[in-house]
């Protein structure tokens, strides 16, 4: 693995030209992932990328292929990368997260994304990320004394009534009756 990335990789990564998918592959050290200079996948930073010569090379510095490009004959697991996507949301589930940008950050297509989660997961990955949410709101509500509108703005649904709306979908109690049932348990 060369650290160093030359003026010419980097110009061929940026601007996707198939002439170098036989010269070298990429890594990125912040995905994990590696792929063909053509690969239409967002450009990463400069500082990340690491040059291999063989997709044998990347697989043995620890980086896993891109399912959108295919740099090599070996896929990654269906299962292994519905893990990788559920990773990414249990750290951004505060965040605005959209089926689009899964599917960049995973190297996928959204189409792609969506039906291998749910065929993985028995779950869409929307119905997964409010599972999340849903998750660190109960623990706020019992463990913190924010609001319901802050602890709705920590869990990523900055709309009040929608998260109050999703949280007694999901629970069978608004986040103020859960408080005030498991709140007292948590005290006893």
């Amino acid at each position: 693995m060369r650290s160093s990335i030359t003026e010419e990789q980097w110009q061929a990564i940026i601007t996707n030209d198939t002439s170098y998918d036989h010269v070298f592959l990429y890594g990125v050290c912040s995905t994990g992932i590696f792929c063909r200079p053509s690969c239409k996948t967002r450009n990463p930073k400069k500082e990340y990328v690491r040059i291999f010569k063989d997709a044998q090379h990347a697989l043995a510095k620890g980086f896993r292929p891109c399912k959108r490009c295919k740099p090599c004959q070996l896929r990654m697991p269906d299962e292994e990368w519905v893990l990788q996507i559920k990773t990414y949301i249990n750290k951004h589930y505060h965040e605005p997260l959209t089926l689009a940008l899964l599917a960049d950050h995973c190297h996928g297509s959204p189409y792609h994304l969506q039906r291998t989660f749910k065929r993985i997961t028995e779950m869409s990955p929307a119905n997964y990320i409010q599972r999340i949410r849903i998750k660190h709101a109960k623990r706020e509500l019992i463990q913190t004394n924010r609001s319901i509108a802050e602890i709705g703005v920590k869990v990523g649904l900055p709309n009040t009534s929608y998260f109050i709306t999703l949280f007694k979908q999901q629970t069978g109690k608004t986040p103020k009756q859960y408080r005030i049932t498991f709140g007292k348990e948590q005290l006893e």
